[in-house]
């Protein structure tokens, strides 16, 4: 059974949270032992160039139509970058969860995972429009991420002003990992995807949404908050619930549109979905 997220918001204890979704998520995933290569099956990933291809599971192949090689803890030496989202707007909370909440339980699993697989790993953060560098890469990344996740605090408005990442080292694989609301103003976010992607960086966006911003079925008069801003409006729900959802797809659609570019994954999750299938999506799909 699926642990549920208020269950692990519960236990305040993010590291331990990270390992019960991790290891939720790895007995869901077919392990096994395989001489040669490495000491101990880890994690599957997508074919390189240069991979043998007899280290491609034709099993899994056949089950997914996708090009899948087995790694283990010995073989991974990729840069995984971390990239929370710490605007106002990930304060947003529904059915006891919030975005933030979310966010940090996600990114701290798949660091434990990364961690496990001797990863390089880092941790930056978004606020007030400027990227920040949080954890550099080094000894115990992992626990000082998730001292730094756990204490985290979202708050301010992106600002509308041109976000920049630093520039992250070009000799190896390399994968960027994002935990957004992705809600933006004029093209901000997408304008620095845009100045990021290539093919020696893999972008991964987990876009974090509430199923009310988007099915929107409130009924009655609610006063409504800009979480960036403080701002704040009384309205009618039922009054404006189909332009909210109209303007929610039409949003929702160009964004997708706009993040169809090579070497970027765009992975939409609900606050109410369990956070081991939505990263069983990311490593299988």
């Amino acid at each position: 059974m699926s642990q549920l997220t208020t269950d692990l918001i519960k236990l305040n204890n993010l590291q331990l949270a990270s390992k019960l979704v991790s290891d939720e998520l790895l007995l869901g995933i077919q392990t096994s032992r395989r001489s040669g290569i490495g000491t101990e099956f880890e994690q599957f990933r997508h074919y390189s160039p240069g991979d043998d291809p007899k280290r491609i599971d034709w099993k899994l192949f056949a089950k997914t139509g996708h090009y899948l090689v087995r790694e283990s803890a010995t073989e991974s030496n990729q840069q995984v970058r971390l990239l929370i989202d710490l605007s106002g707007s990930m304060n947003y909370t529904e059915a006891g969860v919030s975005r933030l909440q979310y966010a940090k339980i996600l990114l701290a699993s798949l660091a434990y995972l990364s961690n496990r697989q001797s990863d390089q790993l880092s941790l930056y953060s978004l606020q007030n429009g400027a990227v920040q560098a949080l954890v550099p890469a080094g000894k115990q990344a992992f626990q000082k991420i998730v001292a730094i996740l756990d204490i985290a605090q979202a708050a301010g408005a992106w600002e509308n002003r041109s976000a920049s990442v630093p520039e992250f080292s070009r000799k190896q694989a390399e994968v960027l990992i994002i935990a957004s609301d992705f809600l933006q103003v004029d093209d901000e976010w997408v304008k620095l995807i845009q100045g990021v992607a290539g093919p020696r960086r893999e972008i991964v966006i987990f876009q974090l949404l509430g199923n009310e911003e988007v099915n929107f079925s409130m009924n009655g008069f609610y006063r409504f908050q800009d979480l960036e801003t403080g701002k704040e409006i009384e309205l009618q729900a039922d009054a404006i619930r189909d332009t909210v959802r109209q303007r929610a797809s039409a949003y929702l659609t160009k964004l997708e549109e706009s993040l169809r570019i090579p070497h970027v994954r765009l992975i939409r999750a609900r606050l109410s979905d369990p956070i081991a299938l939505v990263l069983k999506q990311f490593l299988t799909s």
